[in-house]
């Protein structure tokens, strides 16, 4: 199943599985994937899935537009394996296919196995980034396992458990820490105003009432 990427200055910050046949991208909330930065428009572009791994990327007529390996999107362009997606400074990598099974599902299974009681589930959570050409982005926690990082250096799952939020390190050479101490495959819970430190980004936990 065809995918998306997406990623800011190394850290991935969304993973989407395209199963529709319009896959939107934008600011506004009632886009599939949201990206909530000035840069991106309000509806910035959409994937259209045509079979079964047929993918075409065309922008809706953006502000500061769609770049598709480097040129900018004039037209629907058919997309291919490993091509990049620039928007703003978002990077998203397109891959064709996917093991659905595979890391992402895995870690999910390992993660909510390992759930105990706890905090309310009516908080919303985000990362705020700290450093960087991106500083002051958020970057909303929504799924009930959510991957930062990069695969290659350091990548850690955040997961929503029943009683609160939770960030275990995956896999990567570089160990990431929380508030200075470091984090390890078990997972530890997550406050408000905790800092990580993941491959070179400094990036702060926020929660708040929905």
């Amino acid at each position: 199943m065809p995918q998306l990427i997406t990623s800011v200055e190394g850290v991935e910050v969304k993973h989407v599985y395209l199963r529709k046949d319009r896959t939107t991208l934008g600011r506004r909330p009632n886009n599939d994937i949201v990206l909530n930065n000035p840069l991106v428009s309000g509806e910035h572009c959409v994937f259209e899935l045509h079979g079964l791994a047929e993918v075409h990327v065309e922008d809706l007529g953006s502000t500061n537009g769609t770049y598709l390996n480097g040129h900018m999107i004039k037209a629907r362009e058919l997309l291919h394996d490993n091509d990049a997606i620039a928007i703003g400074n978002f990077r998203i990598q397109y891959l064709a296919a996917s093991e659905e099974s595979g890391y992402h599902e895995t870690a999910t299974m390992k993660l909510d196995a390992q759930a105990s009681p706890g905090a309310s589930t009516a908080l919303h959570a985000s990362f705020k980034v700290l450093s960087g050409s991106s500083a002051g982005l958020e970057m909303p926690v929504v799924k009930t396992v959510t991957t930062f990082g990069q695969p290659d250096v350091s990548v850690v799952a955040v997961s929503h458990r029943r009683y609160g939020f939770y960030v275990a390190h995956m896999t990567g050479a570089v160990q990431p820490t929380l508030n200075g101490l470091p984090v390890g495959a078990e997972a530890v819970p997550l406050a408000h105003n905790d800092v990580l430190e993941l491959a070179g980004t400094s990036m702060q936990f926020l929660l708040r009432d929905g």
